[in-house]
């Protein structure tokens, strides 16, 4: 693996953000007097906790468990094993599940895009089920898929029973259905770089369920937040009588972004009242520096056995990452090639990717891809060139 030292142009200028993050400690921490069980403040770029509360605490999450099987859909969608498009037949057992549904009849068919909407914006426990058998074949099989795609995240401390978020007693299962604020957070991290996944969960409504029949029933999101928080993108509300009021949102002001999870709130008003709190605090320390555009040639390396051998190296992403306000601390860059710089190269393959770091933590990376396609030099071209090279160097 090659590696390259590279520092933004422009950089220099910019604040950055303490490694250690000043002031978000334990004792700050209690100030907040929350009214949930546990909650968890997350930087979305980075990942870095700035705030927690009894965060690997193990807790029901009632329907923010819909997160994962939302994952899960829109995994196969992108991987090409399933299409919004297709029809899902609901079986007698989703059509029987009980709490938020759609009214699924046993037998109807219903568009998979449709169901996700269900899910994410009216909480569908039937379309949750029929989602869930219609991928996996069954729903314990798309249980063990919720279940080993947590133990992939790093979910050290979840365990899903199914893909509604119901108790399982209620629905003649066998727990244990528990997960923590932090596994959340990393779920929710994970599923904000999901194609369409920001704009399927930020949806308010109306989302008319059978449009071209009975147009029934018409959805609007439990999120109250959509509408009330400035910035709000998302994601996912939550509440049984064992669980409490739970929520799992995102927010995003000026390029910082912010996942912010609570569990186990006595009311709803409580839930956002912490959920404002905690995010009110993330954006009152952060701002957020454009690193790379997506796009920006970043630098240019010559390839081996080429016909042209310069190629331009640019950003698959735009980078961005959140400093603390009051820092004075510079980031740094580095490009590191996880593929051997030789030809041929197709246009936008993956090169290797650019980190950047905070006092040696790093704090964001993007993938680098070839600008064009590269191709071999022909064997005469390449012992012409040695030649070339021979003669200049004696």
């Amino acid at each position: 693996m090659r590696k390259e030292s590279w520092r933004w142009i422009g950089l220099a200028a910019l604040v950055a953000l303490l490694v250690t993050f000043p002031g978000l400690g334990a004792s700050e921490a209690q100030e907040f007097d929350l009214n949930s069980k546990s909650a968890v403040l997350m930087d979305f770029h980075s990942g870095r906790i700035l705030y927690e509360m009894n965060a690997h605490e193990q807790l029901p999450p009632a329907s923010v468990t819909k997160m994962m099987t939302l994952t899960l859909a829109l995994e196969a969608i992108r991987d090409g094993r399933a299409t919004y498009e297709e029809l899902v037949s609901v079986s007698d057992y989703a059509a029987g599940m009980g709490g938020t549904q759609i009214w699924l009849e046993p037998g109807e068919q219903m568009p998979l895009e449709d169901l996700l909407f269900a899910i994410a914006v009216g909480s569908a426990n039937d379309g949750a089920v029929a989602v869930a058998e219609h991928l996996a074949g069954s729903e314990p099989a798309f249980v063990d898929a919720m279940n080993a795609k947590a133990k992939e995240l790093g979910m050290r401390n979840t365990t899903f029973a199914n893909p509604s978020g119901l108790p399982p007693n209620s629905v003649g299962k066998e727990g244990p259905h528990v997960t923590t604020a932090y596994d959340l957070a990393v779920l929710a991290r994970y599923a904000m770089q999901l194609p369409r996944f920001t704009e399927i969960v930020s949806t308010w409504g109306p989302v008319t369920m059978r449009p071209e029949t009975i147009q029934r029933p018409v959805l609007w999101n439990y999120n109250k937040l959509l509408n009330t928080y400035r910035g709000l993108t998302g994601i996912k509300t939550g509440m049984t009588s064992e669980a409490g009021y739970c929520l799992a949102a995102s927010a995003e002001r000026d390029g910082v972004r912010l996942i912010a999870v609570t569990l186990g709130a006595p009311t709803s008003q409580q839930r956002d009242s912490d959920i404002r709190r905690i995010l009110d605090y993330g954006f009152s320390r952060l701002r957020a520096v454009h690193v790379a555009d997506k796009g920006a040639q970043v630098a240019e390396v010559e390839i081996n056995k080429a016909k042209e051998p310069a190629l331009g190296v640019t950003a698959a992403d735009e980078l961005v990452i959140s400093m603390e306000k009051e820092a004075n601390v510079e980031p740094e860059t580095e490009i590191v090639y996880t593929r051997q710089l030789v030809a041929p190269i197709a246009e936008g393959e993956v090169l290797g990717y650019l980190a950047a770091s905070i006092s040696g933590e790093e704090v964001g990376r993007i993938p680098l891809v070839a600008s064009r396609s590269v191709e071999r030099a022909s064997a005469m071209q390449l012992i012409a060139r040695f030649f070339l090279r021979f003669v200049g160097g004696s």
